[in-house]
This record gives structure tokens, sequence and C-alpha cells, in this order.
């Protein structure tokens, strides 16, 4: 599954990551990354442009969670051709009163990535990386690379081993 892009060893290229992500991604074998429009990072977009199957995207979903007057944050994984159950499963995983996406210029901030280029990799110390069954399933998905010119593609087990990743039914 490589489309018409141009697929290469991540840290290889660290003008075509974020820090942290290149920091997350140094010496990580199977992480593989490729120069994209950043027009077209958002996923329907890219798989059209690029030639992939919208199924082969695992979008970054940054949910905010509350309980108790405090905030937390946490990381969910789902396909572009699923929806996150942000107010059901996830909301009751993460023990929350509430849950919601995560505004937008918080998310990129707390991440140091850009919208439409948040990934699992390089994220913030402690926050729970909740990958859906069906990502962790796939032999290799492609996710962001921090930035909205580049995207990354890594075999989905690996999303599994980052720390505090869980696997998890996450959709409806």
């Amino acid at each position: 599954m490589t489309g018409t892009l141009t697929w290469t060893r991540a840290d290889e290229h660290p003008e075509l990551l974020a820090e942290p992500v290149l920091a997350a991604v140094r010496g990580v074998a199977d992480a593989r990354v490729a120069e994209i429009d950043p027009e077209l990072a958002d996923t329907a977009e890219f798989c059209e442009h690029y030639g992939l199957p919208l199924g082969t995207s695992a979008n970054c979903v940054v949910v905010a969670s509350k309980r108790g007057g405090e905030t937390t944050y946490a990381a969910c994984m789902v396909l572009a051709t699923d929806r996150a159950d942000v107010n059901g499963t996830i909301r009751r995983h993460l023990g929350a009163r509430k849950a919601s996406f995560a505004p937008m210029d918080l998310a990129t901030g707390m991440t140091g990535m850009e919208y439409g280029g948040i990934t699992p990799f390089g994220l913030p110390e402690g926050w729970p990386v909740l990958v859906d069954e069906a990502v962790a399933a796939e032999s290799e998905v492609v996710v962001g690379s921090g930035l909205r010119r580049s995207k990354l593609m890594v075999p989905g087990k690996l999303l599994t081993e980052l720390a505090g990743a869980e696997t998890l039914a996450l959709t409806r």
C-alpha cells in the first residue's frame, strides 16, 4: 500500500517531521515518511489524490475529558472510515463525566504539532493513546507526521506499542 507516494525511512528526513515526532520515531525502522502537498493533508483529499484507500488512514483525535473540575487529554486512533465513540466508550474508559474533541488551538499548542498532522508519536508524556482494534489489525496505516506537509506509514501494531497505548473497540 503505497499509492503514488515515495515512502522512505522517517528518521532520515527530519525536515518532514515535527520536533516531538522526530524524537519519537528516531531509530524506528518501520516508520516511513512521504512528503505531500499541505493543502491535501485532510484525510479524504489526501487518500483520493494519492491513490490510497480511505480505510488505510488512521486519524488521531485529541479528546479532552473532564471530571471533578480537572481536564485530562488522550489521543484516540480510529480508521478514517470509522467514527470515534467519544461520548460513550471513550468517555467511560477515561472515567470522565464529560468528554469532547479538544479545541484545535489547544490540541496543536499542547502537542507542538500542526492541525491536520497530529499523530500519536511524540505526544506529551502521560497522555493515554487509545488505539481502535481495527487500526491495530492493519498491516500498515497512514498517520500524521506532526506537519501538514508529510504523512507517516507504520504497522498498526506499532501504535499499540507506544507508551500509554491501549487497544480497545473505540467506534460505534
